[in-house]
């Protein structure tokens, strides 16, 4: 089926697919993955401080939802973060340092967690090496409430176009703790051009887009069988895949109707972008990545209590051959001479949008 961006929109609101099914109202209605969505729900839901610090942790965001941690627990306050090698993405992320940014988020939420039990997460990074588990971790007794543990649950990334409202001073000001906050026109013009192209090469080299699309789930079915990777659900994208318009074969081909209005889509979401975030790093070891990550979700959470709303476009951060152009413009525009840019995001307000699909806790404990 080939449809224009304006016919697809005239089926969506003309209720075409609608009418051509009698039960397409009750489908559509019941579109929400409820059993991706159960670990939100299931969140402190645990009497052991570690499991319900950890049910938290793995609310945090991550490359690709990719969800690369796996727990071992020991003795009755202590665990082991291991990286899930399963969940690379040895195209987009070659270096594993977005991965490992990821897993810096996951501690930086458990720590924060932690503390609404009263507990101190003591965190020792690579305890055997770089090659080993990610970190090893105590729960001590004794700790004041983090500030930010009552934003986890509302956190949210944030895909959709901002408003034209300019992030005021003192919010800005207050999220310089985090990372460097960009509102100056010209400067946003010049990282909005950047971040477009940057997707665009993303999208327009075969590996990197086959990598991204393998791990597209398609309707809520896909998403409550795999609750990780980018989930493409709820009642507006279903109805595009009931019209043939959005299907994953149509992702691969960038002549498809289907890829045109995915790339006319992301166009608009980038345009709508008053400001921008971006983290640095002085250098660029396994420690300052996983700091990076902790410092990420820490902003993440303050965009939250402010109102705020964020979303990553490191696609320039990327580490593969064809994105080099992209990678060398970003540290001249966003970097010091010998810094690393670990984090890049769209900064702004934003509609309220659904959280994210999780696996469930046990499903991420090796001796569960």
């Amino acid at each position: 089926m080939t449809l224009t961006r304006r016919q697809t929109l005239a089926i969506l609101g003309g209720g075409t697919v609608v009418a051509a099914t009698a039960s397409a109202g009750t489908f559509l209605a019941t579109r929400t993955p409820e059993k991706a969505l159960a670990p939100w729900k299931a969140a402190g839901a645990y009497e052991d401080p570690r499991l319900f610090a950890l049910s938290h942790a793995l609310l945090a965001p991550n490359p690709h939802n990719r969800q690369p941690w796996l727990l071992e627990l020991k003795g009755s306050d202590q665990f082991v973060l291991h990286r899930d090698k399963t969940r690379d993405l040895p195209h987009t992320d070659p270096f594993l340092r977005q991965i490992f940014v990821g897993l810096g988020c996951f501690l930086e939420q458990m720590a924060i967690a932690a503390t609404l039990k009263d507990r101190t997460a003591d965190i020792v990074l690579f305890p055997d090496g770089e090659d080993g588990p990610v970190a090893h971790v105590s729960l001590r007794q004794g700790s004041s409430v983090d500030p930010l543990a009552g934003y986890i649950l509302a956190r949210r990334t944030c895909k959709e176009p901002f408003q034209d409202t300019p992030v005021p001073e003192s919010e800005a000001a207050a999220l310089e703790a985090f990372g460097s906050v960009i509102t100056d026109p010209g400067q946003v013009a010049q990282i909005r051009d950047l971040t477009w192209n940057a997707w665009l090469t993303e999208m327009q080299t075969p590996r990197t887009l086959k990598e991204s699309v393998d791990l597209m789930r398609f309707g809520k079915s896909e998403i409550n069988a795999n609750p990780d990777g980018i989930d493409l659900g709820g009642p507006f994208l279903e109805t595009l895949m009931l019209a043939g318009v959005l299907n994953r074969e149509d992702q691969l081909d960038p002549a498809s109707t289907g890829f045109q209005e995915g790339v006319n889509i992301y166009r608009e979401m980038l345009a709508a972008t008053p400001a921008y975030v971006v983290l640095t790093t002085s250098a660029n070891m396994r420690t300052d990545q996983i700091d990076a990550g902790r410092r990420w979700l820490r902003l993440n959470l303050e965009t939250t209590r402010l109102g705020l709303a964020l979303h990553p476009v490191s696609q320039a951060l990327q580490e593969f051959e064809e994105m080099r152009p992209h990678y060398r413009k970003a540290h001249e525009l966003l970097a010091k001479p010998g810094e690393t840019v670990q984090m890049l995001g769209r900064l702004g307000y934003g509609p309220t949008t659904p959280p994210s699909p999780r696996w469930p806790l046990e499903t991420r404990i090796m001796n569960g």
